[in-house]
């Protein structure tokens, strides 16, 4: 089975030589197996036709063109495409009554798809879409599966979905008030007071949604989406903009949904300590991004995750990834020498209106990356503009040594009215693309490749964010900082990020600074830890930069909770509050966080 995807956004006839109609064997032989579809003026390829050469693949100067092979047997279970030459969907995952079903895999691989379809918002086609399958065809394709009662009752309109779209901050644009009058429109089950103490919008409560940040706005969203009567819940990453504490507030009332209704509930997230924390079963996404998507077995929580991150499906026998994602049970050693400094700072002071900011004095060697964790609203931001000078202290002063350079990328991206190409972009934030660290860390380990001669303007929130941090990281400079750099991205995304960030800061002994909320990434990164704690919104105390594990226990004995480490993957997991094993970590081992558990199969050896 072939499959020929064209990425329109990518695909420009009027600015190219054909090279895919000139070049290819089938059309120099006589027949029309690529051709510019004069419609949309965009090009075409016969499926039938294509020996699978990968000439036009080659020659095109645009990689707009994507060929790939797959086993026949799949075809069988092509539940959905978007069009000719357009993505392809195979399988879904199946809800369950009562259970909260995850999703996990690669942007652009259908998980929204998936979503949007089991919601009713997208009909699936089978993969004929000019002649679009009616319900009882689809019906009965998922015969013998528990997927044919829910189409059934879908298409009968007994099933009412609700979804959360992935992007929250168009929500103004929709509803113009406040989030008490929003809340109270939508509530259909009379629980809108019950929601409000649940996911604490007190402090919202009576201010308009369009004086609202990322965060409230997601908790607003969530809030809207159990508020209405349903029978599936669907939700696209309700963790991004939220801060550890706030995702873990979400995902109890996530799962709060799921058992006391008994509801069918689906949960697209990238962060695999809330994923693992809100789910009950997991379906693996893979296949390649823009091009098509399987949906895999559904499997247990904790053996779906560890086969995402050995990166191989032992029951299906598929290798996703031809790399393991890799945690580490300790914390590596830090020792610095006085002659590694490259940034001091002396204790801080700064008031922004009703807001007070101190920070303890510290200093970044060369080699060492900082993690800032703590929760929105606490300063974070305003010690990182107070880094790039961006801001000035009230009291304190920082000493940056001669000749140092710094490279910031902020935490809200604005300049999306950048009028060039990705290209274009980052050669003009001083990016050697010549570069082979560049080259072989940042373009094609996230994915910036075929994105290179898209306008700036054209990118989503994810690839965007991609090139930001490729630009940040991509100039010389002596000390780094990234505010937030894992938001819009997927796992094997913040892995790539991580990754990079880690061997740039070690190999050219330059220092970075990390403010982030996914704890997983900052365990993974990180050579020290700055906590900042206090009243968000009021005032914020930013601890001097300390070791991982003094740092982890700082932060989450300051929020309350508990993770230990899984025995096989070593990746972070998150203890249920109250549990045997979190009262255990806090009273006996007075440990939060680096704590390796021997599962059954371990202690039986």
């Amino acid at each position: 089975m072939r499959i020929a995807v064209i990425e329109r956004t990518l695909c420009r006839p009027s600015k190219c030589n054909l090279e895919c109609v000139r070049f290819c064997p089938i059309n120099r032989a006589g027949s029309k197996c690529v051709w510019i579809d004069e419609e949309v003026n965009k090009a075409r390829i016969s499926e039938q036709l294509c020996v699978g050469c990968g000439i036009c693949v080659k020659k095109c100067p645009y990689r707009a063109i994507s060929i790939v092979n797959l086993p026949k047997k799949l075809g069988k279970e092509l539940v959905h495409r978007y069009g000719p030459n357009s993505f392809e969907l195979f399988r879904l995952p199946i809800p369950k009554k009562g259970k909260i079903v995850g999703l996990i895999g690669s942007n652009g691989v259908g998980k929204s798809t998936s979503l949007k379809i089991l919601a009713g918002i997208i009909k699936p086609n089978l993969g004929r879409y000019n002649e679009p399958p009616d319900w009882k065809e689809i019906i009965r394709f998922f015969r013998g599966s528990e997927l044919q009662p829910y189409f059934e009752k879908l298409s009968q309109g007994k099933i009412k979905a609700v979804y959360k779209p992935q992007t929250v901050d168009k929500l103004p644009r929709y509803f113009k008030g406040r989030v008490s009058e929003l809340l109270k429109k939508v509530d259909e089950k009379s629980i809108v007071q019950d929601l409000k103490e649940l996911l604490a919008l007190d402090k919202v409560w009576n201010r308009e949604l369009s004086k609202l940040s990322g965060g409230e706005l997601q908790k607003v969203a969530i809030a809207a989406v159990m508020a209405r009567n349903a029978d599936i819940y669907l939700f696209d990453e309700p963790a991004s903009y939220l801060d550890v504490k706030e995702r873990l507030r979400a995902a109890r009332a996530i799962r709060k949904l799921a058992e006391s209704e008994q509801k069918y509930v689906i949960v697209v997230e990238h962060d695999l300590a809330v994923l693992d924390y809100t789910s009950d079963i997991i379906n693996i996404l893979y296949g390649e991004p823009g091009v098509y998507g399987v949906v895999s077995l559904p499997r247990g929580v904790r053996a779906g995750i560890n086969a995402y991150i050995e990166g191989y499906l032992r029951e299906e026998n598929t290798r996703i990834r031809d790399y393991r994602i890799e945690f580490y049970a300790r914390p590596p050693p830090a020792e610095w020498r006085p002659e590694t400094v490259m940034l001091r700072w002396t204790t801080l002071e700064k008031n922004l209106g009703d807001f007070t900011l101190k920070v303890e004095s510290g200093e970044i060697h060369k080699g060492e990356v900082i993690g800032i964790l703590g929760p929105n609203g606490i300063g974070k931001t305003t010690f990182a503009k107070l880094l790039v000078k961006e801001l000035e202290p009230d009291n304190g002063y920082i000493e940056s040594f001669s000749g140092m350079e710094l490279s910031y990328k902020p935490q809200f991206i604005s300049r999306v009215d950048y009028p060039g190409t990705l290209r274009e972009f980052l050669i003009d934030s001083e990016v050697d693309l010549s570069s082979s660290f560049v080259q072989t860390e940042l373009i094609k380990p996230l994915g910036l490749t075929p994105l290179m001669d898209r306008y700036l303007s054209e990118l989503s929130g994810g690839e965007l964010q991609r090139a930001f941090i490729a630009a940040t990281l991509g100039r010389e400079a002596n000390v780094y900082l990234l505010d937030e750099p894992m938001a819009y991205l997927d796992v094997e995304q913040r892995y790539a990020v991580a990754r990079a960030v880690k061997r740039l800061t070690s190999e050219r002994q330059v220092a970075t600074f990390v403010i982030e909320h996914d704890i997983v990434a900052i365990d993974f990164l990180s050579t020290t830890i700055m906590v900042f704690k206090g009243l968000p919104g009021r005032e914020g105390y930013a601890s001097a930069p300390s070791d991982l594990r003094t740092g982890m226990n700082n932060f989450l004995r300051e929020i309350g909770i508990t993770f230990r480490r899984d025995p096989e993957t070593k990746r972070p997991r998150i203890n249920k509050e109250g549990s045997w094993l979190d009262r255990y970590q806090k009273e006996v081992l007075k440990e939060y966080y680096y704590v390796v558990l021997e599962d059954s199969r371990e202690k039986a050896k």
